[in-house]
């Protein structure tokens, strides 16, 4: 009976393991807005959240984000990409740590540290654009690995 209960286990592992999609978590849904987010690295998911949907129409909103990095920072890199209907229409990339200038506190973490951001964060955009969208972002390190993958769905049904 042991052998078959080891078995099954072992099978349920496997299958957790092969799954390659995380599932969407819903950040908000307030009036015409809403924002959802899939990880879109096979190997680990994420927290991620905001005080209040309509914030992200303002400047600045707070957001908390957490994770347990799998790869060291040393330096890092996003990549965000701008979707609508399947074509990218904007792409943005930028260098956020590296060696003697790093624009994030958590640079230079070590594997298996914890990172955590509780604060603010500037879109540096003065309205979030009406439609349905895709902001595709992902953040790698000097070998190319990526940190962490995301791919962020926005509904914005507000005129203004």
């Amino acid at each position: 009976m042991k052998t078959s209960n080891a078995l099954v286990l072992i099978l349920v592992l496997l299958y957790i393991n092969a799954s390659t999609e995380w599932p969407t978590h819903t950040v908000c849904k307030e009036d015409n807005l809403e924002l959802y987010y899939k990880s879109c690295d096979p190997q680990q998911d994420f927290a991620f959240s905001i005080d209040h949907c309509s914030d992200i129409t303002t400047h600045t909103f707070n957001i908390r984000a957490a994770m347990v990095l799998r790869h060291s920072i040393k330096e890092l890199y996003v990549k965000v990409d701008l979707i609508i209907n399947g074509k990218t229409v904007l792409s943005y990339k930028e260098t956020l740590c590296e060696p003697g200038h790093s624009k994030l506190i958590f640079c230079g973490k070590k594997k298996g540290e914890q990172l955590y951001y509780e604060g603010p964060v500037t879109l540096g955009i003065k309205e979030i654009p009406q439609g349905d969208y895709t902001v595709s972002a992902k953040l790698t390190n000097e070998d190319h690995i990526t940190v962490a993958c995301a791919e962020f769905t926005v509904k914005n049904y507000l005129e203004y």
